[in-house]
């Protein structure tokens, strides 16, 4: 069992940002004789599950709803069905996202070599 501030620390995010997971349901903690909040190795687990969810996209309603499907299904297949699911759309507005950036990359090209040529002429007039 892990206190809220030694949680924070492993994880890097104040205990306030846990504490908000817990009012989300994200996660559960149980509680000492003076009241101070503990986690369990599981709930460890689940907040690694929630900042890997963070970090690749998905909000907080789907990282919950991918998290506590296992609670209901303990074959995990259910929250490995809504996982894919879930993957499956973020990988297509990342690819709709490459996409636009590659677009976006080429036409800064353009405009840069566009903008060269007019500053190479301006600067062989201004030498003349």
């Amino acid at each position: 069992m892990k206190t809220i501030t030694q949680v924070a620390a492993q994880f890097g995010v104040s205990a306030r940002t846990i504490r908000y997971y817990e009012e989300l349901g994200l996660l559960s903690s149980q509680r000492t004789e003076g009241n101070h909040r503990v986690y369990s190795k599981k709930e460890c687990a689940k907040l690694k599950l929630i900042f890997r969810g963070k970090r690749y996209g998905f909000s907080l309603e789907e990282i919950k709803e991918m998290v506590l499907l296992f609670d209901y299904d303990r074959t995990g297949k259910a929250q490995l069905e809504r996982t894919i699911r879930y993957g499956d759309q973020r990988l297509q507005e990342i690819d709709m996202k490459i996409a636009e950036l590659t677009e976006m990359k080429t036409e800064l090209l353009q405009l840069r070599e566009e903008f060269s040529k007019r500053l190479s002429k301006l600067e062989e007039e201004s030498d003349e």
